[in-house]
């Protein structure tokens, strides 16, 4: 079994970004992104809520080419991590912090597991590959959305 573990990290507010993010909106963000993955992730074209109890959220997940959904577990850390939990054990994680100089980055690491892949294989470095394209799509998406989202006062 192949277990892919990585993270990606970007700052929340490079220089120029406008307009400059506060802590408490991209934390309204990442709690949006729960429930509406589609609008920050591109290849999540759907994503229903299926229960919500406290900071715990269960929903499924539709990612692009794939017609089953996934079931995550998404568990609200305020003010700072959502994990999502996915049924065969995978997990990620969003991460907003600070740096030296207290500005906000936001980092997502991933623990993908693969029981159909063999460790070491050709099949799971490319799979790696892939991953870190992605995730690094994921994070500067999702800190792009929080950021139109904040201009269309939908934040």
């Amino acid at each position: 079994m192949a277990v892919i573990n990585l993270a990606y990290t970007a700052p929340i507010n490079p220089s120029g970004a406008s307009p400059v993010l506060t802590e408490a909106q991209v934390w309204t963000g990442l709690k949006r992104k729960v429930r509406r993955a589609y609008e920050f992730v591109p290849v999540i074209v759907d994503c229903k809520v299926i229960s919500e109890d406290g900071d715990t959220t269960i929903r499924e997940a539709t990612f692009k080419g794939n017609p089953k959904p996934v079931r995550e577990v998404c568990v609200h850390l305020a003010p700072s991590r959502v994990d999502f939990k996915q049924e065969d054990g995978s997990n990620i994680s969003n991460i907003v912090s600070k740096g030296p100089d207290g500005s906000l980055q936001m980092t997502y690491a991933f623990e993908w597991r693969h029981p159909d892949i063999t460790a070491g294989s050709e099949e799971e470095t490319q799979l790696r590959e892939k991953y870190e394209k992605l995730s690094k799509v994921a994070v500067e998406g999702s800190i792009d959305t929080i950021r139109r989202l904040v201009k269309e006062g939908e934040i």
